[in-house]
């Protein structure tokens, strides 16, 4: 079983961000689209009680029939510091890939990856722990700046960070809608994620996994509450 290490504090967070971020791999292509397995995970909580739920579904990526899911439900072990969030997010969601017995192939987090203010969101760490090929996809801008893309689908303009460097793209998956902002998390190509992405949003805004993961977490947390 994959796990990671619960930081004593906030410092402590940040020095495993450090250590981690390097390992980062950007040299890589990651599977084509349309080809295999990707996997949507998802968390939900609920902070009355500290519970964290946790989703996996995994998809087909030709058909994008759901081939397996699964869940897990833990304690929150970190507190809510942003930039931070992997280490509140990422056990809980560890268990629930475990727990599949079909290999996840490429794994889409809500969330960021480089476009992240430490250059090391969950798609990263969990790229890193993990070994899979990541990407993360989040619903609403962060910490970096950017142009607003064109009106098609499969418009794009680039995320930047504060000294310059493009972390990722703010891509519209459907015509007139609000775009979502990928970045690359662990051995996969920015055009790539971007490509896998659209693959992925035939009909929706937000893509099939994350819909998926989405209201899988959400049902697992209700049930456990």
């Amino acid at each position: 079983m994959t796990s990671v290490k619960t930081p004593a504090d906030e410092a402590e967070a940040r020095a495993i961000q450090d250590e981690l971020r390097h390992r980062v791999v950007l040299t890589e292509h990651g599977p084509p689209p349309g080809q295999g397995f990707v996997t949507g995970v998802d968390v939900a909580y609920d902070d009355t009680r500290d519970l964290v739920a946790a989703a996996a579904v995994v998809l087909d990526a030709a058909t994008l029939a759901v081939v397996e899911e699964a869940t897990a439900v833990g304690r929150v072990s970190f507190p809510y510091v942003p930039g931070l969030l992997a280490f509140r997010e990422l056990p809980t969601v560890l268990a629930a890939l475990d727990a599949l017995t079909v290999p996840p192939g490429l794994v889409v987090c809500d969330g960021y990856g480089l476009a992240h203010p430490r250059g090391f969101g969950l798609a990263c760490h969990l790229g890193v722990v993990t070994g899979l090929p990541s990407i993360g996809v989040a619903k609403n801008p962060f910490t970096f700046s950017y142009e607003e893309p064109g009106t098609r689908r499969g418009d794009a303009t680039a995320l930047l960070a504060a000294d310059g460097a493009e972390v990722g793209r703010a891509l519209r998956t459907q015509d007139r809608t609000k775009p979502v902002y990928v970045s690359v998390g662990h051995k996969v190509s920015l055009d790539n994620a971007c490509a896998h992405v659209l693959a992925l949003s035939p009909r929706f805004r937000i893509p099939e996994t994350t819909r998926h993961a989405d209201s899988l977490c959400r049902r697992a947390l209700r049930k456990a509450s």
